[in-house]
């Protein structure tokens, strides 16, 4: 996929590229705030261009080696968001995570759950079985955009996560992609 999906508007879904490197800097650098109590604590390299050229590098890597499907939200040149499948695993298991985010200034408009559909779509056709999803218990518009998409609660894993400095209680859920 070089083109990508529209996903509301001028909204698109899209393969990370290693181009994205300086603008996914960009978009960091403006949602730092915004993303600090969902994310890892970053360091101040992550920020940068620099910082984003050694991720985007390591997240095609993986893609070509079918580890995960790396893509990016972006309206026009902006970028405005990620989504992941990572921890692709095939075999008799066919599944993998799928992560994500979407710029504050784009938040509350049905983005997140447009492209999560559109991401369950490319899961599937790519012959994955299932995708988890991980949540912060307090994250309830993230809990939304998963269960308006499908996914169903499957459980609590306590301290799951190393988010924001401290290890946190996530809600997991999944989405089941077999058509029969």
């Amino acid at each position: 996929m070089t083109h990508g999906h529209r996903i509301q508007g001028s909204v698109i879904l899209r393969e990370l590229l290693p181009e994205d490197a300086e603008p996914l800097a960009a978009a960091y650098i403006r949602n730092r705030s915004h993303l600090a109590p969902w994310e890892p604590a970053r360091d101040d390299f992550y920020f940068t261009a620099a910082g984003q050229a050694e991720d985007v590098e390591a997240k095609i890597a993986d893609c070509e080696a079918g580890r995960s499907l790396p893509l990016i939200l972006e309206d026009g040149e902006l970028i405005i968001g990620r989504f992941n499948i990572t921890d692709i695993v095939r075999g008799p298991f066919l599944s993998g995570h799928l992560g994500y985010w979407v710029d504050q200034a784009y938040t509350g408009r049905g983005i997140a759950t447009a492209a999560t559909r559109q991401v369950l779509s490319m899961a599937a056709n790519d012959g994955l079985h299932r995708l988890q999803a991980s949540v912060l218990v307090n994250n309830q518009a993230s809990q939304t955009v998963l269960r308006t998409a499908g996914f169903q609660k499957i459980g609590l894993a306590e301290k799951y996560l190393k988010i924001a400095g401290q290890w946190q209680d996530h809600l997991l859920f999944q989405r089941l992609l077999d058509r029969d």
